[in-house]
């Protein structure tokens, strides 16, 4: 068998998308997928930007670090 996110089975995932197609109906779903990916792209953006900041700082307290012991 094809191991599935959260190690869930065709069964219960077939379950599941017969719910969301019965409590949000099929115009929806689109919407609600556009509204999910882009919170996911906002999410690693931000992500990206946090990455980058620690990155520049470390390069920074590295700088520091060679400066000081280049003055001794």
């Amino acid at each position: 068998m094809i191991p599935l996110l959260f190690n869930l089975g065709m069964q219960e995932l077939l379950i599941i998308m017969m719910l969301i197609l019965l409590l949000f109906g099929g115009k929806k779903i689109p919407e609600l997928m556009r509204g999910l990916g882009k919170g996911i792209r906002e999410f690693n953006k931000a992500k990206s930007s946090i990455e980058t900041e620690i990155k520049e700082g470390i390069r920074e307290a590295e700088r520091k670090e060679i400066s000081n012991k280049t003055e001794d």
